[in-house]
């Protein structure tokens, strides 16, 4: 590793830190970054898929969130356009008051994103909603609210974030994690790092070290300044992944309120349908949060409540948690409730931390850290210029071009080369980095992605230089994960689905650590 002083150090590999680390290297600035474990592993490849302004935080009254969410939405779509589509979205309405105020809603959403417009609301009636959205309770429908917004793989764009800012000369380093701070004259100037996969340690130097640990901050924090006040309450969303039939047409269902305040989404994402989400107070961050069994009750009973056909549990692919960093606010009763805005503290120490805010909105954090960066670390100021910036998005994963495109063969088959392009390219180091984030069959089916373990394993050892033992340890350690995922977990052996196998041929060829 190179032990020069880099002008910014930023911890935490998900969509903020990716973000930070690639403002900063666009401007010109030395960076470099460290993740604990992979790309995206924690709340940044778990989100509902969505790339959107928030039509709950319209509901709220926070005007200025959903302004600069809609105007990076259009961003996200021009500088990402393999891995951002646009969605049609229906809110079906049961009482003919609600047609009239989400109606016009909707049209105030329009009117926000102004020139980056993904297109108009419309008022529809019994039929054309029924058309659209033909496995919709048709009991009491009186008509919908169509409106649009984006849609993307979250994972996918992660990489393009990593792989952009390398190419823009940031070192960009997953399974390396801050150990503990350097301090010079009483300033954090750096961090002891640990490379995980070689038990080595290494000082990383720098003018200005970044807190980008998502639910993790006030644990960073901690280690710089014991008794700090937390930051954060942790709230935790879950969704089911269903198949296909449960939502056939192209436009996704809006549920505007459910009983925990929340919206509830079914989406078409990847020939599947993403149903979720909810909004639970958890206690602890984890990288590998679970499903409570209350989330799951709670899903399958507005599943049965809203769509023709109940899902069985049977009919469960996946089942996957993500946590959301919410800003504490005093006196706040529900997670609900709590900020989605982004939050930026300086210690007395000099460590800038970062979080809050949500995938839609990490160009615009990024700029804001970077921006404020500067000033902590003595930097020469530099124009941000990522509003346009393209990102390096690959051609072998990601969203279809077209909502109507067929992507199983094209996205779940893994050739040999393409992973050797995830290796060689993307910095996958597990089998878990290539079928849950590289590819996304561990949320697509579970169960499935298991039987193709070993063979990914094999291949992935003979591009990485590793032994026998490497891939016991590695099929083990997948299994282990993706039993967290399986419905089995959540429901018992009322489950019938049948692994689908991964198809893996292709010569490997060897590959060095990035470092």
């Amino acid at each position: 590793m190179d032990t020069r002083r880099f002008d910014f150090c930023v911890v935490g590999g998900g969509a903020t830190g990716l973000g930070v680390a690639l403002d900063a290297a666009s401007r010109g600035h030395s960076v470099v970054l460290v993740e604990q474990a992979d790309f995206a592993k924690g709340t940044s490849s778990r989100s509902t898929k969505l790339v959107h302004g928030g039509v709950r935080y319209l509901k709220q009254g926070n005007l200025a969130l959903v302004r600069d969410a809609l105007r990076e939405r259009g961003r996200m779509r021009s500088n990402a356009p393999g891995l951002v589509r646009d969605l049609n979205f229906v809110i079906p309405i049961y009482r003919r008051s609600d047609q009239v105020l989400y109606g016009a809603g909707m049209k105030f959403y329009d009117l926000l994103s102004g020139r980056l417009s993904f297109g108009k609301s419309l008022l529809l009636n019994r039929e054309e909603t029924l058309r659209r959205i033909p496995t919709v309770r048709k009991a009491g429908l009186m008509g919908g609210v169509l409106y649009h917004d984006g849609q993307f793989d979250d994972s996918r764009l992660a990489v393009a974030l990593a792989r952009t800012a390398a190419s823009r000369g940031a070192k960009v380093l997953n399974y390396v994690r801050c150990v503990e701070f350097i301090r010079e004259e009483g300033k954090v100037r750096g961090i002891l790092a640990l490379d995980t996969e070689t038990g080595r340690s290494f000082p990383i130097h720098a003018k200005c070290v970044i807190n980008a640990t998502g639910v993790f901050v006030d644990e960073l924090r901690a280690k710089e300044e014991a008794g700090a006040s937390p930051m954060v309450s942790v709230s935790q969303g879950i969704h089911f992944v269903l198949p296909k039939r449960f939502l056939p047409g192209r436009d996704a269902i809006m549920i505007p309120k459910t009983d925990d305040g929340r919206v509830l989404f079914a989406l078409p994402w990847h020939d599947r349908v993403v149903l979720g989400t909810t909004d639970t107070p958890v206690q602890a961050a984890s990288l590998e949060p679970r499903a409570l069994g209350e989330e799951v009750s709670f899903l399958m009973a507005h599943a049965e409540k809203y769509l023709t056909e109940a899902p069985k549990p049977s009919d469960v692919l996946s089942v996957f948690a993500g946590l959301r960093p919410l800003v504490k606010a005093g006196g706040t009763a529900t997670t609900a409730s709590l900020s989605r805005d982004h939050t930026i503290v300086v210690s007395g120490g000099g460590l800038l931390t970062v979080t809050g805010g949500k995938w839609t909105t990490y160009r615009k954090m990024a700029e804001d850290v970077v921006d404020r960066g500067e000033a902590v670390g003595g930097l020469a100021g530099k124009q941000c210029n990522t509003a346009d910036l393209v990102l390096l998005d690959g051609s072998h994963g990601g969203m279809p071009a077209a909502p109507e495109q067929a992507v199983d063969d094209q996205h779940l088959s893994l050739s040999g080369e393409r992973i050797r392009r995830f290796v060689h390219e993307e910095m996958a180091r597990t089998v878990e980095d290539v079928l849950a984030r590289r590819s996304r069959w561990l949320l697509l089916d579970a169960v499935g992605s298991m039987a193709g373990a070993e063979r990914v394993a094999r291949l992935m050892a003979e591009e990485l230089g590793k032994g026998a033992q490497w891939i016991t340890d590695q099929i083990a350690d997948y299994r282990r994960v993706a039993a967290g995922y399986c419905g089995s977990t959540y429901f018992g052996s009322c489950v019938e689905h049948q692994p689908g196998g991964i198809s893996v041929p292709g010569n490997p060829q060897k590959n060095e650590r990035m470092d």
